[in-house]
C-alpha cells in the first residue's frame, strides 16, 4: 500500500503550492470534441486521478 501510495505521490498528485503539476511532470492531456471524464482509482480507491477520454 505504501509503495502505491509513493507512486500515487510522484506520478498523479498535483503539487500546486510548488508551481508544479506533479514531481515527475506529465504531459498536458489535449481535450477531445466529444469527451468525457474517467475516474483513475489510486491507491486502493482513496485517491484518483481524472482524465479526459473520447466518448462514443
Amino acid at each position: 500500500m505504501l509503495s502505491e501510495y509513493f507512486k500515487y505521490y510522484h506520478m498523479d498528485r498535483t503539487h500546486l503550492g510548488l508551481d508544479k503539476d506533479s514531481p515527475r511532470g506529465r504531459p498536458v492531456q489535449e481535450k477531445p470534441e466529444i469527451r468525457k471524464v474517467i475516474a483513475l482509482p489510486r491507491v486502493g480507491g482513496l485517491h484518483h486521478r481524472y482524465d479526459w477520454q473520447k466518448a462514443a
